[in-house]
């Protein structure tokens, strides 16, 4: 399935709608504005298997570029536009574009990466910009019909860097006809798409992150496969994503911990204020999600809370629903793609209960870009890979997520998970975000350290302190509790929900 097939059938249904602006593109837009890109990227010489790259925001033309590209056969890279001009020329001179889209927003850095790209051959900005190339002007003359030698593309994303440098991800092209469904469509389908049992394949999707991190854009790009309406918001306001589930009877959603702490600390009678009983499914991923936190959610918005547990590599898939959660607290769920192992340090595989790092056998392939050591190290001596995290399974194969490898704290010869102690914080009505790691002691190696956004900065102080480590301890055992806080007023977190941790630690290490 693909767009294509919606717009012969339904040419006028709203394919997309701009949340904020009110922007609305029908499935013949869709189709059209994407097949005069698919025509420019053969004009200018790109063939299937060959790469470009997007630096956008939540732009309106940024899924007609998606679909582009992808009916092209290409490979395509998300940017962020956060991103400094040399780590964006990073990307770029990586992946290998040839093409990059950019927008108003992200001109600045477009402007400057003339001198610091190798292949990139052209720019073209989606918004009317004096003296620059425009992508309306330069698709003007072209068909609005499909391309001749129309295939499947792929998006190869990096990641967020959240432990090191950005890795590009790069997942074997089939070079299958345009329509041919992929293993997350697959996924999708048969676990989220149709959630209330009703029959009914009315669905309306709400998209509330940037379109550059893999779940946003890979979900978008499967709803509208269905001929499903996407609405998408510009940035993530709270109070505006229950207002739009209400306004569009949104059906599915896909969201991240954080969006769930921030709705949870809105006055209730704010949250009480929306009917969101349209809501057949919703589901998250990419953080750990504390458990009173979720418990508080599915009080609030019933069992349609569905959890993952994958990563952009797509090595692997865990998933668990509300029930099943509720009978399993703080599980990531059961593998369906790939089989959970947990490894010690000498690759040997631990029983359930037992501690040690993630990996999953017989999943699909990928590979970092340009980076196999890289990829090696991802991979242990029986051909298993890693996104890098630590857990255990229980006695019924659901696999618990305690920490990422590289944040795990050695305190004393004792292994300190920082999660434990931020599941805690963030539910203190003070605290609205926070981040644990370990920091130098000359006598242990390493100590537990909390870095705190509070609700409010007016209480930064050693009394907020103190009374943060003695909650802490009054839910943990002391070793696991921060010996000492600071605070700041906004934490090094990408939109997606992960967290720079890297970033905080590295001050008090370097």
């Amino acid at each position: 399935m693909h767009p294509g097939l919606i717009a012969a059938k339904t040419p006028n249904k709203p394919a997309y709608i701009m949340a904020d602006s009110g922007k609305s593109v029908s499935f013949l837009e869709l189709e059209q504005r994407s097949n005069q890109i698919a025509h420019l990227l053969r004009q200018l010489g790109l063939k299937p298997g060959d790469h470009v790259a997007f630096l956008l925001e939540n732009h309106p033309l940024f899924l007609q570029i998606a679909w582009g590209a992808h009916r092209a056969g290409l490979y395509y890279t998300a940017i962020s536009y956060r991103l400094q001009p040399a780590e964006v020329a990073h990307i770029i001179n990586d992946c290998g574009a040839q093409v990059l889209f950019a927008s108003n927003e992200s001109l600045p850095i477009a402007s400057a990466l003339n001198d610091q790209t190798k292949g990139l051959r052209h720019i073209f900005i989606a918004d009317d910009v004096e003296g620059h190339t425009t992508l309306e002007a330069a698709i003007a003359s072209q068909p609005t019909t499909p391309i001749a030698d129309e295939s499947e593309g792929c998006d190869m994303l990096y990641s967020s860097g959240t432990t090191g440098k950005p890795k590009g991800i790069k997942v074997p092209m089939a070079n299958e006809p345009l329509g041919t469904p992929n293993s997350l469509f697959n996924l999708l389908s048969a676990l989220y798409m149709d959630a209330d049992q009703t029959g009914e394949r009315e669905m309306r999707y709400l998209s509330p992150a940037p379109l550059y991190h893999a779940a946003p854009l890979r979900y978008c790009m499967t709803f509208l496969r269905t001929g499903s309406t996407c609405i998408i918001m510009e940035k993530f306001d709270p109070t505006r994503f229950l207002e739009l589930v209400e306004q569009h009877q949104i059906t599915h959603s896909q969201l991240v911990p954080t969006m769930f702490v921030r709705m949870l600390k809105l006055p209730e009678a704010t949250r009480e204020q929306f009917n969101i009983s349209s809501l057949r499914c919703t589901v998250h991923a990419a953080a750990p999600c504390p458990i009173p936190i979720k418990e508080q959610m599915i009080q609030w918005w019933g069992p349609i809370i569905h959890e993952y547990y994958s990563g952009t590599e797509g090595m692997g898939f865990t998933t668990i629903d509300s029930q099943a959660w509720l009978n399993h607290k703080g599980s990531v769920g059961k593998a369906i793609l790939g089989v959970v192992k947990i490894m010690d340090e000498n690759d040997n595989e631990l029983p359930p209960g037992e501690i040690g790092n993630v990996y999953f056998a017989d999943g699909l392939d990928f590979e970092y870009h340009n980076a196999p050591e890289k990829t090696q190290s991802a991979t242990n001596k029986h051909g298993w890979t890693t996104l890098g995290d630590v857990g255990y399974l229980d006695e019924e194969g659901y696999l618990y997520l305690t920490d990422r490898k590289a944040y795990t704290i050695i305190s004393g010869g004792v292994n300190i998970y920082p999660q434990e102690a931020e599941d805690v914080l963030v539910t203190h009505p003070k605290v609205s975000d926070v981040a644990v790691f370990g920091v130098p002691n000359e006598e242990f190696g390493e100590e537990v350290k909390a870095v705190v956004q509070p609700v409010s900065m007016a209480q930064a102080n050693g009394d907020l302190a103190q009374e943060l480590m003695d909650y802490c301890k009054s839910k943990l055992s002391h070793i696991k509790c921060p010996r000492s806080i600071d605070f700041e007023a906004q934490l090094p977190r990408h939109p997606t929900g992960k967290l720079y941790k890297r970033l905080l630690k590295d001050r008090y290490w370097n």
